[in-house]
């Protein structure tokens, strides 16, 4: 294929005359392409392919109008989603095309980042969203109350909102999460009769694994739909408090936190690392699973704001892993037994994407999350997806030991 042919159409005046600055944007991603193409279909009538140099990756994108290259030049990620959402741009299948931009960040850079008014106007927004206590509790109710009726339709039957842990590609998604949640247990080193401090519970499956070997779980959570469906299963061994990680008192034989740490944010890293060291019996281990975030990227990152935290996750940050270690360290953490498996992930995310089409499909969602909610959130599943397959964001189990 040509890297750019044309169709037989009469573009009207603004097209013709603005087309040229837009394919300059175009050149700058075709450069960046290192590895994967997109084939482009755009608003003059032209059909590009951007890239090609090396395999990978193949996205289709189709440009309805030039603002949606705008709003990704000015406003990054947030513009990307907003052009997506009013029909500015459209793709078969997105997937790929996040993969690409996550694979080929180094040599695309802020190509894709909100810049000037953008930048600033997101990083005011986000500030407002700072994990103290008070702002927490909001953040998390923004994301996790969204209510256990709707996560229920598509998350597997243990309600587990995190990456499972896969033996074979076609295995049960429930039974890859049982062995995910078998293997924080394990970390832990904790036996029967022992005490462990589950910061983040989620719907209580891992306190449920917990409990079923006769280990007594105290779990945390600011989600009151959460606290609700723990509370209600009356699982033996297990008590769920709503509260902050920060005011938990007492010592336990182990600590489990699976991808909570996301939901803390830079600022209170050294806190949250802190109650860990402090609630820890001396050789106890806490376990962890978090997301990671290239260090290539993490400065760029870090000073800017993401579609996720600004629609999905208010206040929410990945994990600059070496600043984190050094942290964990610094409050007589060892960091041992470290494992990283983000396909796992990106194999995850496909399936809730696959139930959560299945449940709109069905009409099985509550009517108050209407067709705007439900495309957002398959955008997100589909975006988090492209990012691991990309290999730019990680997730990662750790085991920490007082020291």
């Amino acid at each position: 294929m040509d890297a750019a042919t044309r169709t037989p159409t009469r573009p009207d005046w603004p097209t013709r005359t603005f087309a040229p600055l837009y394919h300059r944007l175009l050149d700058r991603i075709d450069r960046g392409l290192a590895e994967g193409a997109i084939e482009a279909y755009l608003p003059d009538g032209t059909r590009r392919l951007l890239g090609g140099h090396a395999a990978g990756p193949l996205a289709v994108v189709r440009v309805v109008r030039w603002r949606a290259l705008r709003r990704l030049a000015t406003a990054g990620s947030i513009g990307w989603y907003e052009g997506w959402e009013a029909g500015d741009w459209s793709s078969p299948d997105p997937v790929p095309l996040f993969d690409l931009f996550m694979r080929n960040r180094a040599a695309l850079g802020n190509v894709a980042r909100a810049k000037n008014v953008a930048r600033i106007a997101a990083r005011g927004w986000h500030a407002l969203r700072r994990n103290d206590r008070a702002g927490a509790r909001r953040n998390i109710a923004a994301h996790y109350d969204l209510g256990n009726d709707f996560y229920r339709e598509w998350l597997d039957p243990t309600l587990t909102y995190s990456s499972a842990l896969f033996a074979a590609p076609d295995e049960p998604l429930e039974r890859a999460q049982r062995r995910k949640l078998d293997t924080i247990l394990a970390r832990t080193a904790a036996r029967p009769g022992q005490r462990v401090l589950e910061i983040g519970c989620g719907w209580g499956s891992f306190a449920a694994v917990a409990a079923s070997a006769g280990v007594e779980v105290h779990a945390l959570t600011l989600s009151t739909e959460q606290r609700d469906h723990v509370e209600a299963h009356e699982l033996p061994g297990v008590t769920v408090a709503l509260a902050d990680y920060r005011d938990v008192q007492g010592t336990f034989d182990g600590v489990a936190s699976i991808e909570m740490v996301e939901a803390v944010g830079p600022e209170y890293w050294s806190a949250y690392l802190a109650t860990i060291a402090r609630v820890l019996k001396p050789g106890g281990r806490a376990a962890l699973q978090f997301i990671t975030i290239a260090d290539d990227i993490w400065d760029a990152y870090a000073g800017s704001v993401d579609f996720i935290q600004r629609y999905v996750f208010p206040g929410g940050s990945l994990i600059a892993e070496h600043q984190f270690r050094a942290l964990a360290e610094r409050h007589g953490l060892a960091w041992q037994d470290r494992r990283a498996f983000g396909l796992d992930y990106a194999e995850t995310l496909a399936r809730w994407r696959d139930a959560f089409d299945a449940a709109v499909a069905d009409g099985r969602l509550p009517p108050r999350f209407d067709a705007r909610f439900q495309r957002l959130w398959r955008y997100y599943l589909m975006y988090c997806e492209g990012g691991f397959r990309g290999g730019g964001i990680d997730v990662v189990q750790v085991t920490l030991v007082r020291k």
